[in-house]
């Protein structure tokens, strides 16, 4: 499958106004019927990097932001792969983190919980090309939606 073209933008602002529009409020929802809410602060979490991997973000990253596009083509198709996310402070899978694999090797993770009517809904943590650790997530415990729902109750 081909993933949507590289989102080619003139500058970081550019970027930043497009992920307003189209995720912020864009209203994305998951093929499976999830709302998906994404917050403007989550733009530095997703299209930046770390250049000394010690964590502190300091980079704007063209690979993540040409790739915009594809966190709602990846989150609304049936085909991506839903894997448990890991979580490191507790050492463990949580059934309430979704990742989602559907092109090459990128991912974009959901933190779900419940909205007042009991039905679930996701905040948008990040998404990121997971070159070095592909691996790792394609050996994670498959999503579902029934042991999302029985973590979150």
């Amino acid at each position: 499958m081909m993933p949507p073209p590289l989102l080619q933008l003139p500058d970081e602002a550019a970027y930043r106004q497009h992920f307003v529009g189209t995720c912020c409020r864009g209203g994305i929802e998951t093929h499976d019927g999830i709302r998906v809410f994404f917050r403007q602060h989550q733009f530095d979490h997703a299209f930046y990097e770390s250049t000394n991997r010690d964590g502190a973000k300091d980079a704007f990253s063209w690979v993540r932001a040409e790739r915009m596009d594809w966190i709602g083509a990846t989150l609304t198709d049936p085909a991506a792969i839903r894997y448990q996310g890991w979580v490191a402070r507790t050492r463990s899978y949580d059934p309430a983190r979704r990742v989602d694999l559907l092109y090459e090797d990128f991912v974009v993770v959901l933190a779900m919980g419940l909205n007042r009517a009991g039905a679930l809904r996701a905040n948008f943590i990040t998404c990121f090309q997971a070159d070095n650790s592909v691996a790792k997530i394609r050996t994670s415990p498959l999503w579902t939606r029934e042991a999302c729902l029985n973590a979150l109750r």
